[in-house]
């Protein structure tokens, strides 16, 4: 995939990001695209509030979509894209589901596990190695995630 198609899937990942901070979730979101044919499998935003669920986050919402989808708990024939660095958990969920490109914009310097925290793929127990693009439409996540906290304060 180029450069212009990761554009075009993180501005689909904003448009969820957008919809969950409209629920009134912490506005994160994520799909997965079949790295052949580039069709997009699923797409969530976080739904944590929305399922009582702290689990829900928009990454393992679509990982979850896709695996019953296929019928495997291994999927890596799909690509992620999500709008902020994944937490710990997320990005073990990555790893175990066999998912060999992650795509974010957002970095995230107190929940981050993959660049920040854990640094989840550097650990040398987590034996799946994948191919990690950030900075994508950083300026974008990181507004609508302010635009949101900001709106918290008021309240």
């Amino acid at each position: 995939m180029t450069l212009e198609d990761d554009n075009t899937y993180m501005s689909l990942a904003m448009e969820e990001a957008r919809s969950a901070m409209a629920r009134n979730e912490v506005p994160i979101g994520a799909l997965l695209v079949h790295k052949e044919t580039g069709q997009i499998a699923a797409v969530s935003g976080n739904n944590t509030i929305r399922n009582s669920d702290p689990t829900a986050h928009a990454e393992i919402n679509v990982i979850r979509e896709v695996c019953r989808a296929t019928g495997s708990q291994r999927i890596p024939d799909y690509h992620l894209y999500v709008t902020l660095e994944p937490c710990t958990m997320c990005a073990a969920a990555i790893a175990f589901a066999r998912i060999p490109k992650l795509v974010f914009a957002g970095s995230d310097e107190k929940g981050g596990g993959v660049l920040h925290g854990a640094k989840f793929f550097d650990q040398p127990t987590c034996h799946h190695k994948i191919d990690i693009q950030h900075g994508i439409q950083n300026q974008e996540a990181a507004q609508i995630l302010k635009d949101f906290f900001k709106s918290k304060r008021k309240t």
